[in-house]
């Protein structure tokens, strides 16, 4: 269901950011709200004996409340009526007992959720956080990380505070509800009659007020993932936008954005603020009826005065059930998007097949890497657009390496993603040592295959973890040897050596650095088959020689693709893979391709320097 903004924005200087109606979190089909909160139930099954307790706690504390009209009554037609003091004090001591029951029991009800509930959001936060590491890259390519951080965090708040709260409430005040209108009518049915008169215009307007809030509680939860998107871009993005000199462009976004939100969150309150307008002022109006229609029945001797007094009294104690229906119809509708967006998620297919082992038979003895008709297109592209890749064959012999050149958008990135599995592709075959890579759990591929990108990703952690995600198992002299193959020994000079923290993105290293590290992690476990897309790339010249050096020593024991865009990377391999619009055109050693093709010849003299395919990816 595409959700439309409720006000314009005014066109900003650069793209505008990402409006909820444009992402995929806009949902397929909108669910009812029962339906779509019933889905909570497999996470709340385990507590639901702590639910059916806080549930009976707050019932009985409620009930406590509307016991005291009946005292009430007895103390106006008992001792008041009779001008007995001394009657009072045992009506007294029940009132105060009531009350003393109605706060311990609300008190125990808030006791006996906050842990357990704590526990189902955390289960589902981490189920969810499992899920998107398990999800293809394409499923991340689409999805705005704002988005997703948005459904880790407030929408898994809104599913706590739904069940500790609004759920719980939404069946004791129903309940209370109907007793204290069993209870009023018990005491005089024609003043109940009066009271139970806006029952039916109240039904209809919730209804109204359900398919209206949900639609703006789910826009509102989508633009604030928005927000949260372009928060985080500036963040990570600050080097940029300051140099640039762009801060001030993307502050006018995130207010454009910010607008969009309030105006979505201020329609929601235009909403809730009419529901909650009539919810009270109609049972106000039959109260006030009721009020008269009683005065007029005690003067004529038609009912006592207690019992206008316990009608009047038990009807006040029914305000704050029905008062409480806009809000308690509202969060739980914010609860329903909040989950809505979950499963979003959650329903995502994973393509992958991680745990499961598939009978392969043994591999075959040092087959190396074939590539046969492999052939590649995004998920995402369009119709008419042709594949990336248009049958790829190649065949990387075992213990050789081999580099893989082609102009810009030729399609070599993508090529080398396909070999761990970052994505699958459309059709073909990719064999390592003779077996299937699709046959291959993926956790026993990635183990087989380690790659190193040409953007270096390291994360808030130290050198020691960053290095030695490619190989947790591997010690303290395989982490030092990794770092002395790419030329890492900066990293002895950092205040705690390898168990210094390199901060978020590994921003207080240079880029030779980070990209160092990455080649570190992409060596330390000695892997069977490397895959290093352009990994000297950010190096001066004197560190990539030694890097290079180094680089000969551990390629001689490994099956290697190397992307190369430089005739010193090209060096290292033993021969060459000419990769023209998504096909291999030749493949030699460098100084046979040198003579024998011109494709070849014109890339690395450099002639075709800046001339890279239009609309391609690489």
């Amino acid at each position: 269901m595409t959700l439309a903004p409720t006000q314009p924005a005014t066109p900003p200087a650069e793209p505008a950011a990402t409006t909820a109606a444009d992402t995929p979190a806009a949902p397929a089909a909108k669910h009812s709200t029962a339906r779509s909160l019933l889905r909570i139930w497999p996470y709340a099954r385990p507590i639901r004996w702590y639910l059916a307790a806080s549930t009976f706690c707050a019932l009985i504390a409620s009930l406590a409340g509307l016991v005291i009209p009946l005292v009430l009554k007895q103390i106006v037609d008992g001792p008041v009526g009779h001008h007995d003091t001394a009657g009072l004090w045992w009506p007294s001591v029940l009132l105060l007992l009531l009350g003393l029951a109605e706060a311990v029991f609300f008190g125990l009800r808030r006791w006996l959720v906050a842990r357990p509930l704590s526990n189902v959001e955390r289960t589902m936060r981490s189920d969810l956080y499992s899920r998107l590491q398990r999800l293809p890259v394409s499923f991340h390519d689409r999805w705005p990380s704002g988005q997703l951080l948005s459904r880790a965090t407030s929408d898994m708040y809104t599913i706590r505070l739904f069940l500790a709260f609004p759920l719980v409430f939404l069946i004791v005040n129903s309940m209370v509800f109907v007793i204290g209108i069993g209870i009023m009518f018990a005491l005089d049915w024609e003043l109940g009659l009066i009271a139970l008169v806006p029952a039916v215009p109240l039904v209809m307007l919730c209804s109204y007020f359900e398919r209206r809030y949900s639609t703006a509680a789910r826009l509102a939860q989508d633009q604030n993932g928005d927000l949260a998107t372009i928060v985080e871009e500036s963040v990570l993005g600050i080097r940029i936008l300051k140099a640039f000199g762009r801060h001030r462009t993307m502050a006018q976004r995130f207010r454009e954005q910010a607008v969009l939100l309030r105006g979505t969150e201020l329609r929601k309150a235009r909403l809730l603020g009419n529901l909650w307008a009539v919810i009270v002022g109609l049972p106000e109006v039959a109260l006030a009826c009721s009020l008269a229609v009683g005065v007029v029945q005690v003067a004529h001797g038609h009912t006592s005065a207690g019992t206008l007094v316990a009608f009047l009294s038990t009807a006040l104690a029914l305000r704050w059930p029905v008062e409480s229906l806009g809000w308690l119809l509202a969060y739980s509708n914010e609860a329903a998007t909040a989950t809505d967006r979950f499963f979003e998620v959650m329903d995502t297919p994973v393509a992958e097949a991680d745990d499961r082992a598939v009978a392969t038979g043994p591999r075959a003895e040092r087959d190396g890497i074939r590539f046969e008709g492999v052939r590649f297109r995004y998920p995402d592209a369009p119709d008419d657009s042709p594949d990336l890749l248009r049958g790829v064959d190649l065949h990387i012999r075992p213990g050789e390496t081999m580099a893989l050149v082609g102009t810009t958008g030729s399609g070599k990135t993508t090529l080398t993603a396909l070999l761990p599995r970052l994505y699958d592709s459309t059709s073909g075959r990719i064999t390592l040592d003779g077996a299937d890579i699709t046959d291959l759990p993926r956790h026993e591929l990635r183990r087989l295959v380690s790659v190193a990108f040409e953007e270096p990703t390291l994360f808030s952690a130290s050198v020691r973890e960053n290095v030695l995600m490619g190989a947790p198992e591997a010690d303290n002299d395989a982490l030092e040897s990794a770092l002395d193959t790419a030329q890492a020994q900066f990293v002895r000079a950092l205040p705690h050596g390898p168990d210094t923290q390199v901060g978020e993105q590994g921003l207080s290293l240079s880029g030779g650095q980070r990209q160092r590290l990455a080649l570190a992690r992409a060596v330390v476990g000695t892997p069977e088959f490397l895959v290093l897309d352009d990994p000297l790339s950010a190096l001066d010249v004197h560190t990539e020689a030694l890097v290079e050096e180094a680089l000969r020593r551990v390629l001689v024991d490994t099956t290697a693709l190397i992307v190369a865009h430089r005739p010193s990377t090209v060096l290292l391999a033993d021969r060459v893979a000419l990769l023209v619009d998504g096909r291999i055109e030749a493949v030699g050693e460098h100084h046979e391709l040198l003579d024998s093709c011109a494709a070849y010849r014109e890339l690395m003299s450099g002639e075709l320097a800046g001339a890279a395919t239009s609309g391609g990816q690489a």
